[in-house]
């Protein structure tokens, strides 16, 4: 009877600590995810070339040569005389040419800087760096949204980081009291341990070993459950959360079961090492 109601209080342990787990799964994603959306964010910034109405091929090609880079451009776009000519028309339903008797439009670039390059200091050197160009007239990017942005990303980030360490902190609180709950069930076979000579680890050993293991099987069925909800959000609703990268999925894996083992040890640790301290009758008290 008594092992029957031991292996139960051990199931629901090991279910509690898979539910705490999820949620720590759950803020690696949230994490993650807010980082994928503000890299994309940055990404999609476009910084417009202009350039000069006697630019040539050769010059076009040594700016292509730099637009090419993937450690600072994400990709480009050439845009001729001709095809600003015919969006200006669709746009605004006028054509300058009918009164100019000239296309007074220039052949641009629309570049893509990376997340790294879309920062404000950052895109202000580079368009210094572009301006240098002698075939380059003008280049121009959203330079108050890209402040916005960058103020606001550092707004939510902080407020990512802030809710993640509560939820991380909560989620050590729960895990701690479950074992600690599961242990208590067993304070009088510590005190027999420790009267009968057993050193601190020996009466530690089993209890850790025990948990620790819980811990890892915990987190396993927490890997689980969030692949399984990630998959249906994304095959079902068509939602990616962030990027499914090996870093990425690495990242979530290695906290997750990271987190259930050290928690579930320093739980076990503490929890063992309040009843090794207790004399017999103070046992009876709590």
């Amino acid at each position: 009877m008594r092992k029957h109601r031991f292996r139960n209080s051990y199931f629901i342990s090991a279910v509690s600590v898979s539910l705490v787990l999820c949620l720590i799964g759950l803020e690696c994603v949230l994490l993650l995810s807010a980082g994928a959306l503000i890299t994309r964010m940055r990404e999609n910034i476009t910084v417009t070339v202009v350039l000069t109405k006697d630019a040539d091929s050769i010059q076009c090609a040594q700016l292509e040569t730099i637009f090419a880079n993937p450690q600072h451009y994400s990709g480009y776009t050439y845009i001729s005389a001709q095809q600003a000519l015919e969006e200006h028309i669709r746009s605004l339903g006028e054509d300058p040419t009918a009164f100019l008797g000239y296309n007074p439009l220039s052949a641009s670039y629309e570049i893509h800087p990376i997340d790294a390059f879309s920062h404000p200091d950052s895109l202000a050197l580079m368009a210094e760096q572009l301006k240098a160009q002698e075939c380059v007239q003008e280049v121009i990017y959203p330079r108050d949204l890209v402040d916005l942005m960058t103020s606001n990303v550092h707004h939510i980030t902080f407020i990512l980081l802030i809710v993640a360490l509560v939820l991380l902190l909560v989620s050590m609180v729960l895990i701690v009291n479950t074992i600690r709950l599961q242990i208590y069930a067993k304070r009088f076979i510590i005190n027999t341990m420790t009267l009968v000579g057993a050193t601190s680890w020996v009466t530690r050993r089993p209890f850790v070993r025990r948990n620790m293991l819980m811990g890892f099987l915990s987190g396993v069925v927490a890997l689980s459950v969030l692949s399984g909800v990630m998959y249906y959000v994304n095959e079902k609703l068509g939602v990616l959360l962030f990027p499914l990268t090996w870093q990425n999925i690495t990242f979530v894996a290695v906290v997750v079961l990271a987190s259930g083992l050290l928690i579930t040890l320093f739980a076990s640790l503490i929890a063992t090492g309040r009843y090794i301290r207790m004399d017999n009758n103070s046992l009876y008290e709590i």
